[in-house]
């Protein structure tokens, strides 16, 4: 049987300086080839670095990807691996409160929240309409994605505006 393939992305959010050649090696090893990323100032925190880099592999390599980056402290990174005709999407993010999380994907890269998540979340919620909202926002990575967002958008076009330091 053919090995699935597919593609993906990984976006390194903040690294420390020190940091980046070795998550070049790590990257570089789950995808068993030698990477070199464009590394660029991190404007949200001064003195870091950030970086994406396209990567094409068999199914499963995403989580390779995201293994091998996983525990270095002062890291915030995605990755995603879009889904094939053998599988799901996929991504995982992860930043140094959090640690790491794990969603599937839809073809548009929506996170799809499997039926016994839901069951799990109405069980643990019982009755009470917050404990409900709390359980499917752990489920959807709501908090990483609320603490990766101003990093997202730190691109070299797009000024990062930051409201509670307003005044």
């Amino acid at each position: 049987m053919a090995t699935s393939m597919t593609r993906g992305v990984v976006m390194i959010h903040s690294a420390p300086r020190a940091l980046c050649p070795h998550l070049e090696w790590a990257v570089g090893r789950a995808l068993g080839r030698a990477v070199n990323f464009d590394w660029a100032d991190q404007p949200v925190l001064p003195g870091a670095r950030r970086a994406e880099y396209f990567w094409s592999g068999p199914v499963g390599t995403g989580a390779a990807i995201a293994s091998a980056m996983h525990g270095w402290e002062h890291l915030r990174f995605e990755v995603t691996e879009d889904p094939s005709a053998a599988s799901d999407g996929a991504r995982w993010m992860h930043t140094p409160d959090l640690g790491i999380h794990h969603a599937q994907t839809d073809a548009a890269g929506n996170v799809v929240v499997g039926e016994d998540r839901i069951r799990y979340a109405m069980e643990l919620a019982a009755r009470d309409v917050r404990d409900m909202q709390r359980e499917l926002q752990v489920a959807l990575g709501s908090a990483w994605d609320d603490e990766l967002e101003p990093f997202r958008h730190a691109s070299d076009d797009a000024p990062v505006v930051w409201l509670h330091k307003v005044g």
